[in-house]
């Protein structure tokens, strides 16, 4: 592995312009974003993604992976910077560090560009804002098949660091689009997609209705739900909707966003089961 000058500050500017990228203002203003993790890593430059530069912490352990993976990242001409452990660990992400953290150039394009199978399913997940929950949703859509995502509705970003981590680098493969809920309605519109929904009255079990083919399967947030627009374009006959629900047998009212879409995901990996 080639050496590399060493940054020992984290004062320098190159640290503090890479760690600003966790902020949602500083990744929409370069379309850049920060990918921790070796997995993650590795699976943005198998997905093609750019990866202008990468930080390495030269007082992390030894690692034979790592090490591959930056004489990688070299060969398609990333930039490596040497840290000390203080400046690394301002890049990084808390404690979870593996002594590497990429800057990708990555932002979830718009439905123009969203190209899927006609025949399978896809999310669409309305203001899930919380990044843990929207990278667990894009990890389980991946594991069953689903055939994309839409992420609509204010503050939802896949490209958030923390999204990313906890999409285990999925959401880099994964068909994925952010547009606003009036435009994922239409798209489901022009798409002739039937809309499941999910919500705490839905009017059949999660089970009962067809969630395989050409499927939306719509899920809110958890603090507010899902927004009257899905409703109000059902009535206007933009789109055909059905409502499910999961039962709740204990205190709780709801489960988590994430939790119920790994229910409906593999529902419709059952169903499309030989």
């Amino acid at each position: 592995m080639t050496r590399h000058d060493m940054i020992t500050s984290p004062a320098n500017p190159r640290v503090r312009d890479a760690a600003r990228l966790r902020e949602a203002d500083a990744r929409r203003a370069t379309g850049l974003t920060l990918v921790d993790g070796l997995r993650e890593i590795d699976r943005a430059v198998a997905s093609g993604v750019e990866v202008p530069e990468a930080f390495l912490d030269v007082e992390a352990p030894a690692d034979v992976a790592r090490d591959d993976l930056v004489r990688r990242l070299e060969a398609r001409g990333t930039h490596i910077i040497a840290l000390a452990r203080r400046p690394f660990e301002k890049v990084a992400f808390g404690s979870r560090n593996e002594g590497l953290v990429a800057v990708a150039r990555f932002q979830a394009g718009g439905l123009d560009g969203f190209t899927i199978a006609a025949d399978r399913p896809v999310f669409v997940v309305e203001g899930v804002e919380k990044p843990g929950n929207l990278g667990a949703i894009l990890r389980t859509c991946d594991a069953a098949g689903i055939a994309g995502v839409i992420a609509c509705g204010g503050g939802t970003d896949p490209a958030n660091p923390a999204a990313i981590r906890a999409s285990l680098g999925t959401v880099f493969a994964l068909p994925l689009a952010v547009a606003s809920t009036a435009e994922a309605i239409a798209w489901c519109g022009r798409d002739r997609r039937r809309v499941v929904a999910a919500l705490p009255r839905g009017t059949r079990l999660w089970h009962e209705p067809r969630l395989t083919g050409a499927t939306a399967i719509v899920l809110g947030s958890e603090a507010t739900g899902l927004s009257d627009d899905w409703q109000r374009a059902a009535d206007a006959g933009t789109i055909v909707l059905e409502t499910v629900r999961l039962p709740m047998r204990g205190i709780a009212d709801s489960l988590n966003v994430s939790a119920t879409a790994a229910v409906l995901a593999y529902e419709s990996l059952r169903q499309s089961a030989p």
